[in-house]
């Protein structure tokens, strides 16, 4: 963990008047990762209120109050986050589609922080990303970092914890390769695939959230798994963790993406962005360091072999329609 400049002593788990009322915000608790910090928050008896886009959904895990994530009324944003301690923020967009963007996401954010300043939050946990840098050539690490930058200059108190690659419940990455690998003759990856990766079951990335909000200074944390496979490996233990036959085969970087849009109006979704593609080429899903979690993908691959894959987890569907 990296202590950021400019440490508080505030409180991390008291509001504005310094009592912790018992309250949590969570953007997005409908959503993948916003959802496994709100049950542990409900595992750890705290209150928890949502901000989310989609308000019409409630979930029967979670007695949870739901409010709108509005960002052009500030006042309403206020108003939902008043008598909270600390915000979990989940929001982002992962591309580009029709009004979204990643520099809207990122104006966004920057309203939400600046509400919960108003509003007396007293900590903010934020959900980033592995390698952000302003200067990036991808739109999604240039925002993330430009986010990041939002929230120190709020003067919030603050926690930013950086997952790479996420696995566990229902996520989507993991599952729909290995639906591809159930369905599939080939299965293609890109260059030599010996570029490395970092993940993070969701459950110990909603850990490493509660645990980071306890403390009073500000700090970055990389959440990162015990394993560091290359992309192929991974994909090797998913073949092998499925009982796929299919083969894998290697294809040119600048051909992935175009294979991947081929597939994406197949089933009328978003597979693998190009941006997405080259990002990881580059290295920017690994970092170094001492893990900060303790479930390996490896055995949660070999326990959960069996239903991975089965059905098919639709990106658009989640998200837009």
């Amino acid at each position: 963990m990296t202590p950021a400049a400019n440490p508080t002593t505030a409180p991390a788990r008291a509001n504005s008047t310094g009592v912790d009322t018992g309250l949590d915000v969570v953007t997005g608790a409908f959503s993948y990762s916003g959802r496994a910090i709100a049950r542990r928050l409900l595992d750890d008896d705290r209150v928890v209120r949502t901000l989310t886009g989609h308000p019409r959904e409630r979930e029967a895990f979670a007695p949870i109050q739901v409010h709108a994530l509005e960002f052009s009324d500030l006042p309403g944003l206020v108003a939902s986050l008043e008598g909270a301690t600390t915000l979990y923020n989940t929001y982002w967009v992962r591309f580009a589609r029709g009004a979204t963007s990643h520099a809207q996401a990122v104006e966004n954010s920057r309203t939400l922080f600046h509400a919960a300043r108003q509003a007396g939050v007293q900590r903010i946990v934020h959900v980033s990303i592995t390698n952000p840098t302003i200067e990036s050539r991808y739109p999604y690490f240039r925002g993330k970092a430009l986010v990041e930058r939002a929230l120190a200059e709020t003067g919030v108190s603050y926690a930013i914890v950086r997952p790479a690659i996420l696995f566990g419940d229902d996520g989507v990455l993991i599952n729909n390769i290995a639906w591809l690998l159930r369905r599939l003759p080939l299965f293609g990856i890109g260059g030599r695939g010996d570029y490395r990766i970092r993940p993070i079951h969701v459950g110990d990335l909603a850990n490493l959230c509660v645990d980071v909000a306890a403390e009073a200074h500000n700090s970055i944390v990389d959440a990162a798994g015990p394993d560091r496979p290359t992309f192929l490996e991974l994909v090797e233990a998913i073949r092998a963790a499925v009982g796929s036959r299919a083969r894998i085969v290697r294809v040119p970087g600048w051909a992935l993406p175009r294979i991947s849009s081929i597939l994406n109006r197949a089933l009328r979704d978003v597979l693998l962005t190009k941006d997405e593609y080259h990002a990881m080429a580059d290295g920017l899903a690994d970092v170094d360091g001492a893990s900060t979690a303790p479930t390996a993908i490896t055995d949660w691959l070999t326990e959960h072999g069996p239903t991975l894959g089965v059905h098919y987890a639709n990106e658009l569907d989640r998200h837009f329609r």
